[in-house]
């Protein structure tokens, strides 16, 4: 058959537990002249409608089974599918078969069932088997055959259709593309059920479940390109839960740097500001108030926040929204919400994108991916976090409640910065923050000339470490800060010369018994 080819239709088989738009587009099919054939519950659907339709029984001659089970698994509806017109003309003939032209069909709501944790027996009645091979035979069978494998494609095949009862090979194609999509996606469900992935278990295997949201401008760099995709098969938190309110459209890094922020900001109760630069938190601030949040943030490196991300963690007022305009170029605010007086504090400047995030708190869990050339890593997404009761106190001085606070403080924002991380902070706000160097002191060192650019007196701060020290020099150089407290995860050959710096130099120093890289 030609590509350019368009094939009428004269005969359909409808059959869809989503009933959304299916008495319309059997009207257009009727007024087309159409003969349709129909199942149980789709049957009755349309002829309460007044549409003419006939029963799928009558037209193989055998009965449904089994209470519905066996009903299209016949050879007059496959065959009638899968006929290649001219080539299969004489056994169509033989066997008395009748071509069908259109297959609508959408499948047993398998996913809706798992959601509301249905028993074991219902979830196992709600796999459709009939369905996905019909729509897998037509989709196959594109060239002569359409298939309409969810509602959303109604629309657009009806304003063709409705112009001479014809569908090119284009939209067959098209369509058939989307089938195949649909099943794959149906089948990954089914499997993802019966293999549930555990932190220690992972699959052999690892199917497309992603569905793009949006091609991208281009990807880190212009010369690359780029596009978003989400998890279809998990409820959606983060940046992929967002709705864009106002401004340009998101480029690959502002949806990195957005990430990074709402991740790192959720982690707190108080009123929070996060700003983000290249994937990093550079200033983070907790208060009584959104703007207070703010400033105390920016000032840890206002620089750094030149075109940053910036994340709040509960919902923005019009005060700070004025303020932060005014104050620095922005690239995108995120929050659970926007006053609508905030939403006109921000409407005069169009570039900036504002967008309200959906399920903040949402536990993140799962498994996160990082490609490498020709390869993906795989590991269980890290939700580690610790309390009071985590912490050991390993140095002589003894800590009080407000240098534990700060400890914490630091801590959470510490796990949200690149490897080897450092962070220093006091009474809820991050004084200077040093990431991603090859040495742990490196970034010790880059994090207080960070604090000593904006200003800040580190003395009785607490400094954070992502991972264990594996020299005293860290120590060392905090101390020569007034720095009085350190909270790190322990574990090294020299954590007793580590402590006994701390020692030396009067300083908290607490274990928590967990490390955070973050690569």
């Amino acid at each position: 058959m030609s590509k350019n080819t368009s094939v009428k239709i004269k005969r359909a088989l409808l059959s869809v537990s989503d009933k959304s738009g299916i008495s319309e587009l059997a009207k257009s099919l009727e007024n087309g002249g159409v003969e349709i054939v129909s199942t149980g519950g789709t049957l009755k659907h349309l002829a309460d409608e007044g549409i003419k339709v006939k029963e799928v029984s009558d037209f193989t001659g055998s009965p449904e089974m089994m209470e519905g089970r066996v009903k299209t698994l016949h050879p007059k509806i496959h065959a009638g599918i899968l006929s290649r017109r001219e080539k299969d003309l004489d056994e169509v003939k033989e066997n008395f078969i009748e071509e069908i032209d259109l297959v609508v069909i959408n499948l047993y709501p398998f996913e809706k069932t798992v959601k509301k944790k249905a028993s074991l027996e219902e979830t196992i009645e709600n796999i459709d088997i009939g369905g996905p091979t019909i729509i897998r035979s037509a989709a196959k069978n594109f060239f002569y055959v359409t298939v309409l494998s969810s509602p959303e494609n109604y629309s657009d095949f009806i304003d063709e259709f409705s112009e001479n009862n014809e569908v090119s090979y284009e939209t067959r194609y098209e369509l058939a593309r989307k089938a195949f999509n649909k099943i794959s996606e149906y089948d990954l469900a089914i499997s993802k059920y019966f293999n549930p992935i555990k932190e220690e278990d992972f699959p052999n295997l690892i199917f497309d479940k992603y569905k793009k949201i949006s091609d991208l401008r281009y990807g880190e760099n212009p010369h690359q390109f780029a596009a978003f995709y989400e998890d279809s098969k998990t409820e959606s938190s983060g940046i992929s839960s967002s709705n864009q309110t106002q401004g340009k459209e998101l480029s690959y890094n502002n949806i990195a740097d957005t990430d990074a922020a709402i991740e790192c900001v959720s982690n707190f109760s108080l009123p929070t500001c996060v700003i983000v630069k290249h994937a990093n938190p550079c200033g983070v601030a907790s208060s009584k108030e959104n703007l207070i949040a703010y400033k105390k943030a920016f000032a840890c490196d206002p620089t750094s926040a030149f075109g940053g991300i910036i994340a709040f963690n509960n919902e923005l007022d019009e005060t700070t929204a004025l303020f932060m305009k005014e104050n620095q170029f922005i690239e995108v605010v995120a929050a659970p919400s926007f006053s609508p007086e905030a939403l006109k504090a921000f409407s005069d400047k169009k570039n900036i994108r504002l967008l309200e995030i959906k399920n903040l708190k949402k536990s993140s869990s799962g498994i996160k991916y990082h490609s490498v050339n020709s390869g993906l890593l795989l590991q269980s997404i890290d939700i580690g976090e610790i309390d009071f009761k985590d912490l050991k106190v390993v140095s002589k001085r003894k800590a009080n409640e407000a240098e534990i606070e700060n400890s914490i403080f630091a801590w959470k924002v510490c796990k949200y910065v690149k490897s080897n991380a450092i962070v220093y902070a006091k009474d809820n706000q991050t004084l200077g923050i040093g990431a991603g160097q090859m040495s742990r002191i490196d970034s010790a060192e880059i994090a207080v000339s960070k604090a000593k650019k904006a200003s800040f007196n580190l003395e009785g701060s607490c400094m954070a470490s992502d991972a264990f020290f594996p020299f005293r020099d860290s120590i060392d150089e905090a101390a020569k800060n007034k720095i009085t407290c350190v909270i790190q995860p322990g574990g090294s050959m020299r954590d007793e010369e580590v402590i006994q710096a701390a020692d030396e130099n009067n300083m908290i120093m607490i274990f928590t018994g967990m490390r955070h890289f973050r690569h």
